[in-house]
Order: structure tokens, then sequence, then C-alpha cells
């Protein structure tokens, strides 16, 4: 039963060696996606509304790019530190 048990938890670490690579990929992308097609939608959305054709949509999808730009270097900070601890 031992010999299983310890296979088994091999076979888990071999597996797991991607996630947090996977993990990570995916929160930063995220931050690239999130804002911009959410200001992309906003955007077109006040222009249609206000009739300013196309300048609430280059503002919104200009602070969309700051917002990401932030949540970037942050979570990469973030990530640095986790790999500089180690």
């Amino acid at each position: 039963m031992q010999i299983s048990e310890d296979k088994q938890k091999k076979e888990e670490d071999v597996a797991a060696w991607w996630q947090p690579a996977l993990l990570m990929f995916t929160r930063l992308s995220g931050w690239i996606i999130g804002p911009v097609v959410l200001a992309i939608y906003l955007g077109k959305w006040l222009d249609r509304r206000y009739d300013t054709e196309p300048w609430l949509f280059l503002l919104t999808v200009g602070i969309a790019f700051a917002i990401s730009m932030f949540g970037l270097v942050r979570d990469s900070f973030k990530e640095m530190d986790k790999y500089n601890k180690k």
C-alpha cells in the first residue's frame, strides 16, 4: 500500500509542475483582455449615447490601457517576490 501511495504522490508532483505557470499566464492575460474589452464596449456605447465619436471611445481605451499596465506591473512584482523568496 505504501508503494502505491508514494508512486501516486510522485505522479501528482510531476503533473503539477505546469500549474503555477498556467495560473500566472491566465491572471496576466486577464489584466490585458478584461479592461480593454470592457472599455471597447463602454466607449462605443458612450459615443453613441453622447454623439462624441471617437473621443469617449479613445478615452476609455486609454484608461483601460493604464489600468492594464498597472495590474500587469503589480502582479509581475508579486510573482517576482515569490520566486526571490525561494
